[in-house]
């Protein structure tokens, strides 16, 4: 099938855009071009989430029903107006040359590579700085296991938000965009990663103490049946968390929404799930409406 091409202005930049017709999404008829207008739209609101933090793509060319593949290393054909960052590697090897979303065409560039999760660390690139940088966010991501649902991520969400907000700590909470719910808690000054780490290891030993027969922070999976995995261990430089607004590759295109504690507390007490799934759309939508829940100032 010949590739369609159709060249294009975003802001003071030209690029290539592709093959706008090619559904990613079979189950809802989802096109490319849909999700590169998602992003286009959503933009004002998601690029102070992910603007200064390096970006690891996952791509689905294909679409979401075919195989999809991670991408660190920018792009040889990328274009030079696209920021990068060089962070060494964690395993000890050759630096990675990262790309970085500051703008809104390098957000079209990203999208038109099909890449519709866009991963970001908990640490922002900053000045003059030694790379990866001190943690900004602390994240606790609740993975409900078999038997538990996005209304026991409810649940232990308000219990975390309780114990953060005594620590002091400032908290958002959004949807994984799939089953669960991840808190951030913003970290002001410079912190170690082994302070932020055993900090984030300890509150969620102490949820799984008051609450054995609701929550785990233990990752293996026999023990994860009818509770909700706290994971701790994402606080680590080298680990990404799905970005604020991403698309999921699910079979319908939902996103990581962030949403209020009042609607938190109206899901456990309605005990439906379903009030915490979030489209393309309906995130449009209420960002029209409630401008945008993940703002820390």
């Amino acid at each position: 099938m010949a590739r369609e091409e159709t060249r294009v202005t975003v802001g003071e930049r030209e690029l290539t855009v592709s093959n706008l017709d090619k559904v990613l999404f079979p189950e809802s008829g989802f096109t490319k071009g849909q999700l590169i207008d998602y992003y286009v739209k959503v933009a004002p609101a998601m690029l102070p989430h992910v603007e200064d933090r390096p970006l690891t793509m996952k791509r689905f060319p294909d679409g979401v029903d075919k195989k999809f593949f991670y991408e660190k290393h920018v792009p040889s054909h990328a274009p030079d107006w696209v920021r990068t960052v060089r962070v060494p590697s964690a395993e000890g090897g050759d630096a990675i040359e990262y790309p970085v979303v500051c703008d809104l065409p390098t957000l079209v560039w990203a999208a038109n590579l099909a890449t519709i999760e866009m991963h970001v660390p908990l640490w922002i690139i900053g000045k003059k700085r030694r790379l990866p940088g001190s943690p900004d966010l602390m994240v606790f991501d609740l993975d409900p296991g078999d038997g538990a649902t996005m209304v026991e991520c409810c649940q232990v969400a308000e219990v975390l938000r309780g114990i953060l907000s005594e620590r002091n700590l400032e908290v958002r909470v959004k949807t994984s965009g799939q089953k669960g719910l991840q808190l951030y808690a913003f970290l002001s000054g410079r912190p170690t990663w082994e302070k932020s780490r055993t900090e984030a290891h300890q509150i969620a030993e102490s949820v799984e103490r008051q609450y054995p027969e609701l929550v785990t922070s233990n990752m293996r999976k026999t023990l994860r049946h009818n509770r909700v995995l706290i994971d701790w261990s994402q606080n680590h430089p080298a680990k990404t968390t799905i970005g604020a607004y991403s698309v999921r590759g699910r079979p319908r295109p939902t996103v990581s929404t962030p949403v209020t504690w009042q609607e938190i507390h109206q899901c456990v007490k309605s005990a439906d799930a379903s009030t915490m799934e979030f489209t393309t759309a309906d995130v449009l939508a209420r960002i029209d409406e409630r401008g945008d829940l993940f703002a820390f100032r």
